[in-house]
């Protein structure tokens, strides 16, 4: 079974995806996997040179930023990309904060969202990235609202920083017969 772990920037994926290493379990990063890519593809970057006209980190994110139509240009460049690596990796498990965004839902079985708080996630992402609230709610809005996420996914991970996360992961596993370790 192939299980994908999203939600919004500043939900706690990755702490989520720390636990799950924690016990064994090998989760693939689309995000890391696309910055990698970028990197080491010629053919990607080529086409994002050709595109931006920069590989520039900040260029990429401005650009992207700019407009909806910008971001698809360069997700009709990225995702197939990853996506491919995903599926010749042999990893079972993915992470990906636009699951349903890029399709790479389609890719797998069952879909854990991972929730907390709105001013909980601005305030993790202001901290984490470093960043003003006005550029942490711009990241925010260009993803899905946490509510169409929970509407879609077969379970939900709440990361509020009280409600117990282990205790939650035990339950998804408990009902699918994943052993752990």
């Amino acid at each position: 079974m192939k299980v994908g772990i999203t939600g919004g920037i500043g939900s706690g994926k990755s702490y989520v995806c720390q636990l799950l290493k924690a016990r064994g379990i090998e989760v693939y990063d689309c995000d890391q996997a696309a910055k990698r890519i970028i990197r080491t593809s010629e053919k990607v970057r080529q086409q994002l040179l050709q595109l931006i006209g920069s590989l520039e980190k900040a260029d990429i994110a401005r650009f992207l930023l700019e407009s909806e139509a910008n971001a698809k240009k360069i997700d009709a460049i990225v995702h197939p990309a990853v996506f491919r690596d995903f599926e010749e990796s042999g990893y079972q498990w993915m992470e990906s904060a636009i699951l349903y965004e890029s399709g790479a839902n389609k890719l797998v079985d069952r879909v854990i969202v991972v929730t907390a708080p709105e001013e909980v996630r601005i305030q993790r992402v202001m901290q984490r990235d470093s960043i003003t609230r006005e550029k942490a709610l711009q990241w925010m809005q260009r993803q899905w609202p946490q509510s169409e996420l929970l509407r879609r996914a077969d379970y939900e991970i709440i990361n509020d920083g009280h409600t117990d996360l282990n205790e939650q992961l035990n339950k998804i596993f408990k009902r699918h017969n994943i052993v752990i370790s």
